[in-house]
């Protein structure tokens, strides 16, 4: 593998604020002989967040003229590092292509737990492989704010505890039928880019994400854990709606989370929907942002009515706030 040691530019840097999120991209352009790469990317992120890189491999007509591969079997993987330790990776995939222009658009995203600290010497590393057997990679910075999470206890009464500390195979089966579904990567599911909506409009959250959770049992042991999850303190039957436009792969109920439904978005990206007390769609729907899906309630081990929302990013659990900007840098329209 040789390092890419041609002309780069970082053109841009731009904030953008939605509530009290930001969303901080940075645009840098890569020159070579035979293409043109422009990268796009939040370069700064909070723990429990993501980072999505955007890749836009262009060839001008002198280009094309002087080289005439494609870019359809171009692929490319996304790593982010701590110091000299890769800490995860992801494939990119192809969100738009056309050939007789010689360009091709490629996202790819990363989880960051929400256990890591605030630090500036993580890096991207982009690697590349071209059509001509070539690979390449490119270096980007990127850092972590600082940001506080919440801890609390909370008391389960014996119904809760006893769903709390259910080891049953039925519960186990849907764990795993779960965990199989959000591991699932289908390159070619790009439903939607453009920044999600919240799944009500209520603004009353009784619990955040990545709160450090310690349960009480009512035999008096107890048990941490994250919440991996938004919730809202909404009544029972108050409407549950798409952040955005996907497929549904699941809509059951289950031991746990009670009505639930989960919508595939993109590769490896999917939103989830806890404790309703009625479901509105069935595997296999296909819904757009805003489209009903289902009534709240308090299935489940829920402590009251409200509504969990839920991201994850190849299997990971990210804030859901973070997808109500635009996580994917993409042109403003």
């Amino acid at each position: 593998m040789k390092k890419l040691f041609t002309y780069i530019c970082m053109v841009a840097m731009i904030s953008v604020t939605i509530g009290h999120h930001s969303l901080f991209a940075a645009e840098s352009s890569i020159v070579a002989d035979n293409y043109t790469l422009n990268v796009k990317y939040n370069d700064t992120s909070k723990p429990g967040d993501a980072v999505f890189v955007r890749l836009a491999f262009l060839q001008t007509t002198g280009q094309m003229k002087k080289n005439k591969f494609k870019f359809a079997d171009t692929t490319a993987t996304l790593e982010l590092y701590l110091d000299e330790k890769r800490l995860d990776k992801a494939d990119f995939y192809v969100l738009q292509q056309d050939s007789s222009a010689g360009k091709t658009i490629f996202l790819a995203g990363i989880p960051l737990s929400s256990w890591w600290n605030s630090k500036n010497n993580y890096s991207l590393k982009i690697v590349y492989n071209l059509p001509n057997n070539n690979s390449s990679s490119v270096t980007l910075p990127f850092a972590l704010e600082y940001k506080e999470f919440v801890s609390e206890t909370i008391p389960l009464d014996s119904r809760n505890t006893s769903i709390k500390t259910d080891t049953s195979s039925k519960r186990m089966q849907q764990i795993n039928k779960l965990n199989a579904i959000l591991g699932t990567i289908n390159a070619d599911h790009v439903y939607q880019t453009t920044a999600y909506i919240p799944p009500t409009p209520a603004t009353r959250r009784t619990s955040f994400f990545a709160d450090r959770r310690v349960y009480k049992y009512t035999d008096g042991n107890s048990s941490t854990s994250l919440h991996y999850g938004t919730d809202y303190g909404i009544p029972t039957g108050s409407t549950v709606k798409a952040c955005a436009s996907g497929r549904v792969v699941m809509a059951e109920d289950r031991i746990s989370t009670g009505w639930s439904v989960v919508i595939e978005h993109l590769p490896g990206l999917y939103s989830l929907y806890y404790h309703m007390s009625e479901l509105k769609v069935t595997e296999g729907d296909f819904v757009e942002p805003g489209t009903l899906i289902g009534l709240s309630g308090a299935t489940g081990l829920a402590t009251g009515p409200h509504l969990h929302w839920e991201m994850r990013l190849n299997m990971a659990a990210v804030n859901p706030d973070y997808f109500t900007t635009n996580f994917t840098c993409a042109d403003e329209q």
